[in-house]
């Protein structure tokens, strides 16, 4: 590995020139003057000698630490105490690089009963080699995987890094987003952030509540008729998948449900044409999944139910292209696919919609009591809320919604056409006209076969491939954050493994 100049040798050429730095045991207060040199000579970013000054704290004396730095920007994170003698092992790294190497010890000398010398001596290197390229576009760095799980789900690259960095102290507050209080200035600045820039996004009309809520989309399986309907008023649900299913079994419990319409007996590969669709007159709302995550079918055209409200489950391709959200009464979805960690579901609902709860909903499940109180009426998930928010900066930056819906349909058409290329080794059930372009299945000739191809995966760091339970196969998802080198090795790997298996 080629080498730059020595991180140790670069400290101790600014120490030299600068007042000797010193640390209190309780406080490290003078420590900061180092620290402050270091940044402003870009050798190292603050958290770096933040973190080793507040582990140095709790060891009550300096005794050790250790540091590595890139021409990229590292990123430190606590790795290791150890007691005796005291010490702080920080590990750095930077996606793209290989990056691995080493630090010694630093010295430290007790001037007396209250202060410690802090004398850096780090050998750390830079390669050479080493570029300041978007963490967003490596994916692989030695410890990350191309993960294709349905949900919970990839992240943006950069999204990640950016709440690491956030994670011990958010912008200067001195606190974690985990350690905030949900109706104090930071916080609140945080959510009303995240609510501004979906409606930037979706381009939201101001007749719609934004509301951050709990309980995942399955909740509002349960809230929808509840809110919208009295227990002798029908829904109608237009059923294309497990999800959809799932809605209307739920909401039979509080209205009356109407199957619309049934995918089933075609083991949910289609979608109905509208005159397929037998809506009720009066009918409350009409009920869809946009997307079904399971089978792989996707609405590209949304039906025409006249005067009755349209509701749509929009879990796993929420914020995936633009919609049009005044077609419909409500749009919800849980945000753990392509929006952020599992624990927030979005209920983007129109204004004249609430108020309307029958009499048994719990508040929990009342919409208007989280429109009232801005989704704060009881403690939300509010460090979820906060990566949601970073998803969101990440998706204007990049474009929008139509730069998302580009690429995915880019990375969907890789996808599928290595499947329909294939001479029926591999095999998509799905109608064409409807695939999803976020939830890829296909099938292999027998079980053995998808199971080792799963394998084989598995070993070249593709992970969460196999199809859901209840259906089997494969299942490969490709979501916002699923970068397009991960969909070409993957078909990389199908081209192999059927030439493998064909000779």
């Amino acid at each position: 590995m080629a080498s730059g100049k020595s991180l140790g040798e670069k400290i101790r050429n600014i120490a030299s020139s600068t007042p000797q730095a010193t640390c209190e045991k309780k406080s490290l207060v003078s420590i900061k003057v180092l620290v402050n040199v270091l940044e402003e000579k870009k050798l190292l970013p603050r958290r770096v000698f933040e973190e080793m000054a507040a582990a140095a704290t709790a060891l009550s004396s300096v005794h050790g630490a250790m540091a590595l730095a890139s021409a990229a920007g590292p990123v430190a994170t606590l790795s290791t105490f150890k007691s005796s003698p005291p010490s702080l092992v920080l590990k750095s790294s930077i996606s793209g690089t290989k990056l691995k190497a080493t630090c010694s010890k630093t010295h430290a000398s007790i001037i007396s009963k209250e202060q410690t010398r802090f004398v850096p001596r780090c050998t750390a290197t830079v390669p050479s080699s080493t570029s300041s390229k978007s963490l967003d576009s490596v994916v692989e760095d030695g410890d990350r995987v191309y993960n294709f799980a349905a949900g919970p789900a990839t992240l943006p690259a950069s999204v990640l890094k950016q709440a690491q960095a956030d994670l011990y102290n958010w912008r200067g507050s001195g606190m974690s987003v985990m350690e905030m209080s949900h109706r104090g200035k930071e916080f609140l600045s945080i959510i009303q952030k995240a609510e501004a820039d979906l409606r930037t996004l979706l381009k939201i009309p101001d007749n719609y509540e934004v509301l951050f809520l709990q309980g995942g989309a399955s909740s509002q399986f349960s809230a929808i008729p509840l809110n919208l309907c009295t227990a002798e008023e029908t829904a109608d649900f237009v059923v294309t998948g497990s999800w959809g299913d799932k809605a209307y079994k739920e909401a039979q419990k509080y209205c009356k449900a109407n199957l619309a319409f049934t995918g089933k007996p075609g083991k949910y590969t289609a979608l109905p044409a509208q005159n397929d669709i037998k809506l009720t007159p009066g009918a409350k709302y009409v009920h869809i999944c946009a997307n079904e995550t399971i089978h792989g079918v996707e609405f590209k055209e949304y039906p025409d139910v006249g005067d009755s409200v349209l509701v749509a489950d929009v879990s796993s391709n929420f914020c995936s292209k633009p919609i049009d959200v005044s077609k419909f009464g409500i749009i919800y979805g849980g945000v753990q696919k392509n929006i952020g960690p599992a624990g927030v579901t979005i209920v983007i609902i129109r204004k004249d919609l609430l108020g309307h709860a029958q009499l048994q909903t719990p508040t929990m499940f009342d919409y208007k009591v989280h429109a009232d109180n801005k989704s704060l009426y009881n403690t939300p998930p509010c460090f979820t809320i906060y990566v949601c928010g970073l998803v969101f900066e990440d998706l204007l930056a990049n474009g929008g919604l139509e730069a998302a819906e580009r690429r995915n349909l880019e990375k969907a058409k890789i996808l599928y056409d290595a499947i329909d290329g294939s001479d029926g080794f591999y095999k998509c059930p799905v109608e064409k006209s409807v695939r999803s372009l976020m939830n890829v299945p296909f099938t292999m000739q027998t079980m053995e076969l998808e199971a080792e191809f799963i394998k084989a995966a598995a070993a070249e760091r593709m992970v969460q491939l196999k199809g859901h339970r209840s259906v089997g196969g494969v299942r490969a998802s490709i979501y916002n954050a699923m970068p397009r080198a991960g969909v070409e090795k993957l078909v990389a790997l199908m081209k192999s493994f059927h030439a493998k298996h064909s000779s």
